[in-house]
């Protein structure tokens, strides 16, 4: 089983004008600029990776080309709104190499608890020869798992852990308590919980990362040798950062400061109104000079 763990980035998608495309060339260079800036591996096709807007064959063209492209270790978002188009995902993502898989329960509409459990049993018990499946908690936009469920699911040992997007604090608490009693990998999937839970978990898959690998990587390299200044300065600059793409849709203040970097222009779902248009001027004008001073943060590592 590889073993994931450290500053992972959640890797933003490029779309053709489309909107249902993908634009596989930048999408690849992003790659490139991630691992140059330290990632140790990338998740693709999750939130931040939009993959709502496309079909499964687009999904699976863009997973080869990416599984063969990178140079770290590379989790698959397998999702799907049926069980059988996330078999059909991660059984692809496997035959192309994915390191593992990330599975969030069905999304759009609602199940109760019983049915999560269910649905991940009876994926389970169809992908033994797969790659590690996580876990995938996202309960802003989909169906999220209790505490209790997710600490029962991991439980079987069927899974390879959990990236949890809930920035709840009780339910990391409730798994960092079930990886005390059974080894599972821990991924923190929410950057706003990231600087004071990090020393906690096996890594974190961060949506920030995308646009500031050098960041989460830097933070993370502070946390793991201990040097407190360096931290608290580098966790300082992320709160400053969550605060000024937060007014922004998900994940559009990532993909701005992606393209404030070199990268292709960000492409809304749809057209801004007026409030979302100036906070987005706000940011272009605020980022270069909070990227230098990031920058000269980093040197205290």
């Amino acid at each position: 089983m590889t073993h994931i763990q450290g500053p992972l980035a959640a890797l933003v998608t490029v779309r053709r004008p489309s909107g249902h495309t993908i634009d596989i060339g930048p999408a690849l260079d992003i790659i490139d600029f991630l691992v140059s800036h330290g990632v140790t591996g990338i998740a693709l096709l999750g939130a931040t990776g939009e993959f709502i807007h496309f079909d499964v064959e687009e999904r699976m063209r863009f997973a080869h080309m990416a599984i063969r492209r990178s140079r770290v270790p590379l989790l698959v978002n397998v999702s799907h709104s049926t069980l059988e188009g996330a078999l059909t995902l991660a059984r692809d993502a496997a035959a192309n190499g994915a390191a593992g898989l990330l599975l969030m329960p069905p999304h759009f509409f609602r199940y109760k608890q019983q049915e999560l459990r269910e649905f991940y049993f009876r994926f389970a018990d169809s992908a033994a020869d797969l790659p590690p499946t996580f876990l995938y908690n996202l309960p802003f936009f989909t169906n999220g798992l209790e505490p209790a469920t997710a600490c029962e699911i991991l439980a079987t040992g069927r899974f390879g852990g959990i990236k949890d997007s809930s920035g709840n604090l009780d339910m990391f608490a409730a798994l960092a308590a079930q990886r005390e009693r059974q080894r599972f990998t821990l991924l923190i999937g929410n950057d706003s919980i990231l600087a004071a839970r990090r020393h906690l978990c096996d890594g974190v898959i961060s949506g920030c990362a995308c646009a500031v690998p050098d960041l989460i990587a830097g933070l993370d390299r502070a946390v793991t040798i201990g040097n407190a200044d360096a931290q608290a300065r580098l966790a300082q600059r992320l709160v400053e950062f969550i605060e000024k793409i937060d007014p922004l849709p998900t994940p559009l203040g990532v993909q701005e400061a992606l393209a404030l970097r070199g990268f292709p222009s960000a492409l809304a779902p749809t057209r801004l109104g007026p409030d979302l248009l100036r906070h987005r001027e706000l940011f272009r004008a605020w980022f270069p000079g909070w990227l230098e001073a990031m920058r000269q943060d980093l040197k205290l590592i």
